[in-house]
């Protein structure tokens, strides 16, 4: 198997993570409600990683701030691995890098929409059910966030809005 690298997203890496979340997402996914909160800010260029295997954007992952009531977090996604490169790891690799980097960093909480058994073992859980809601249909199930400060799930309650 191929070096993986794990490095900070580039401007010029756009082109290349665009067509990775359209092949990955379809054109549906901008309708979505986690798209919604990234179209109110830009990602974080400083929590925004891919992963450069031999020359070649395999994945994807970004972090944009939000706020939910007066609480400063980050919004996990998306997270994306080139289809045929699946199931190597890549993502999870990310979603670890990144999690480690935004705790450096001071960030309190990361907030995703994604399924838990994929989540649940890189530090995700659930929310309890109404309290934290995005600007669109999600199923409250799929509302995962990782504390990286102990106990601050429990303080967070809204509507989760992009941060510029």
């Amino acid at each position: 198997m191929s070096d993986i690298l794990i490095r900070p997203e580039a401007p010029d890496d756009d082109p290349a993570i665009s067509t990775l979340v359209a092949n990955a997402f379809g054109p549906g996914a901008y309708a979505r409600a986690a798209f919604r909160v990234r179209e109110q800010a830009p990602h974080d260029p400083a929590l925004s990683f891919v992963v450069d295997l031999d020359g070649e954007l395999a994945a994807s992952v970004r972090l944009t701030p939000i706020v939910i009531g007066s609480c400063e977090g980050r919004l996990l996604g998306p997270l994306v691995v080139d289809p045929p490169l699946k199931s190597r790891g890549y993502g999870k690799a990310l979603v670890r890098h990144a999690l480690a980097e935004a705790r450096t960093l001071g960030i309190r909480y990361v907030l995703l929409v994604g399924d838990p058994p994929y989540y649940g073992p890189l530090g995700f859980a659930p929310l309890p059910p109404g309290r934290v809601k995005m600007p669109g249909p999600c199923d409250p199930r799929r509302l995962l966030v990782a504390e990286l400060e102990e106990g601050i799930a429990a303080s967070l309650a809204g509507i989760v809005v992009g941060r510029p």
